[in-house]
């Protein structure tokens, strides 16, 4: 970053010193300006030449720089050292303690306890109780009921007749049909005789039946039940239980349970551990600095100058005072 910033330095103040050099270029132009500063522009004449004026460009060029940059390469190594190793080992020690040993003893104790006995009693009590005794009763009812009565009438019906009647038409010999009174084929039209149906419509009369519902009552007879309560009392048997306290006493025999101390001596195992050395080989790491060169790409500024032709007017230099002060 600080070489970028150096390089665009140096490009800056390169392009400084170039503008420095095409100002002086311009053939005294300023010069001229200090001069006829006062003069008009139609009292002094003006006049034009082309100069060469140098213009810097910077121009970047990629360029490639090998850099070096540091990198930590393990390095693994392999060495014996002297380790210590546990080993287990099973003891034993006695140790006494105290325990306590059960001794039983049987004793006979009296009880003494009430038990209730059953004692069943017959009794008989008055039961009053209720029944309910059907009563017949014979009823009459007034029943309504309809019957058809039938009922002739006449009414006049069209009735859809005919007969049939014998027409003489004319027609020709290959459509006449095979019975007809025809004469002899001719090469004219022929008369053939056809029956004919003729419909008709006769009126007739027609005695007809229809159904006239009446109504009609008559007595209808019915049964009632009717359930009557009554009272009816009764003897009832039956049986009393009721417990009598007794008591009652009984030998009942006792074990009972006396702790005796006894001194006992046990071996309790214990482990201890010793200590075994031995050769171990072990793998250690270490790290080697080294210098590995890479390779970058950077850009380079470069100043360029090239000449580019700029025309430039400049008044003449008046020498009389009454064109300079215009007075």
């Amino acid at each position: 970053m600080r070489k970028l910033m150096g390089i665009s330095a140096i490009a800056v103040a390169l392009l400084a010193a170039a503008a420095t050099v095409a100002e002086a270029g311009y053939c005294g132009v300023a010069r001229c300006r200090r001069v006829c500063c006062c003069a008009a522009p139609s009292c002094c004449p003006v006049q034009c030449h082309t100069v060469m004026k140098t213009c810097a460009r910077v121009v970047y060029q990629q360029k490639q720089v090998t850099c070096y940059r540091t990198v930590c390469q393990p390095v693994c190594e392999r060495r014996v050292i002297d380790a210590v190793r546990y080993v287990p080992q099973t003891r034993y020690r006695e140790c006494t303690y105290t325990t306590c040993k059960p001794v039983w003893d049987t004793h006979v104790k009296t009880c003494t306890y009430t038990v209730c006995r059953p004692v069943y009693e017959t009794r008989t009590r008055q039961v009053t109780y209720t029944v309910c005794r059907p009563v017949y009763e014979k009823h009459v009812r007034q029943e309504c009921y309809t019957v058809c009565k039938p009922v002739k009438y006449t009414r006049t019906v069209k009735c859809c007749t005919g007969h049939w009647e014998t027409r003489q038409v004319e027609c020709c010999p290959s459509t006449c049909a095979p019975r007809t009174c025809c004469a002899p084929a001719t090469c004219g039209p022929v008369v053939c005789c056809q029956r004919v149906w003729v419909p008709e419509i006769v009126e007739k009369q027609v005695e007809c039946v229809k159904y006239v519902p009446e109504t009609h009552t008559r007595q209808v007879p019915y049964t009632v039940c009717r359930m009557v309560p009554e009272q009816k009392t009764k003897t009832c048997t039956y049986r009393v239980c009721r417990m009598v306290p007794q008591t009652v006493t009984k030998q009942v025999p006792v074990r009972t349970c006396r702790m005796v101390p006894v001194q006992m001596v046990k071996k309790v195992p214990y482990t201890v551990c010793k200590a075994v050395p031995y050769k171990r080989t072990i793998t250690t790491v270490r790290y080697e600095s080294k210098q590995v060169p890479y390779t970058r790409t950077v850009c380079e500024p470069k100043v360029v100058y090239k000449q580019v032709p700029v025309k430039v007017c400049c008044p003449v230099p008046c020498c009389q005072p009454t064109c300079c002060c215009g007075g």
